[in-house]
């Protein structure tokens, strides 16, 4: 949605699941209770208690099985699922294509509210999952870790920006996220997506794009792909632009 400052905005997905959803699906709230509210970062990553608190009071129990969805990207989607993985909660799913995949097919939608019975989810935390600003920062001369920026060609390159400065993370490589759906909105198959990831599958590998939503859509993929070391930037460079002491790199021809 446009946005005076920036031409882009996040708002939630209540109003668009209120008007019609698979039915029985609950709705996740990425922008309220399984963030950090309190952080000046958007989509600010809860402590694992917070979230496991939030995903039991949606019904996510240990013994659940939860397939994820939405209508935009998979990204959200894929972010709602690295942190399940970061609790050490492993039986979740994403359905590819979304929403769109699911309405393409003459399947149905629901306006009725969903609500569960709590449940108790208990965090087994992976750190490793998620890095922070000083991880990063030391990965720029550490040529053991591989970071990818996972924003579009022309914030990769400096050429445009919505954050503070623009440019990427020096050492980064691209992969453009969204370029890892096809023209439907579906997981590109395998084989492309293999063509796209082609670095050492037990390095260790950060990704990252403005908030850490994109960047969650590429660590699933590799994740699916059989790379073992995989984490995300979750603050990405809504933290990174903003801190002027940190380098950023802009391509100039």
């Amino acid at each position: 949605m446009p946005d005076d400052e920036h031409g882009y905005r996040n708002v939630s997905g209540r109003p668009d699941y209120d008007s019609g959803h698979i039915p029985t699906a609950g709705f996740a709230d990425l922008m309220e209770d399984l963030s950090d509210t309190s952080s000046p970062i958007e989509f600010a990553v809860p402590t694992p208690e917070q979230f496991c608190a939030a995903m039991g009071a949606l019904g996510v129990g240990v013994d659940s099985r939860v397939v994820l969805y939405d209508m935009n990207y998979t990204a959200w989607a894929a972010r709602v699922w690295w942190m399940l993985r970061w609790v050490g909660f492993d039986q979740a799913a994403i359905l590819d294509g979304g929403l769109t995949a699911w309405t393409s097919e003459g399947r149905p939608l629901s306006t009725e509210p969903v609500t569960r019975s709590k449940k108790h989810l208990t965090p087994k935390p992976r750190p490793e999952l998620i890095a922070d600003r000083g991880e990063v920062l030391a990965s720029i001369d550490d040529t053991a870790v591989c970071l990818i920026d996972t924003l579009p060609a022309e914030f990769y390159h400096g050429e445009m920006t919505i954050y503070a400065r623009p440019g990427h993370i020096p050492g980064a490589i691209h992969i453009d996220g969204l370029h890892l759906l096809d023209e439907k909105g579906y997981c590109r198959p395998n084989d492309e997506l293999v063509a796209m990831h082609d670095g050492d599958h037990n390095a260790r590998t950060i990704t990252y794009c403005g908030g850490g939503i994109v960047a969650s859509l590429n660590a699933f993929i590799m994740t699916r792909l059989g790379f073992t070391n995989v984490a995300v930037y979750t603050a990405s460079l809504q933290e990174w632009a903003a801190d002027p002491d940190l380098p950023m790199v802009v391509e100039t021809n």
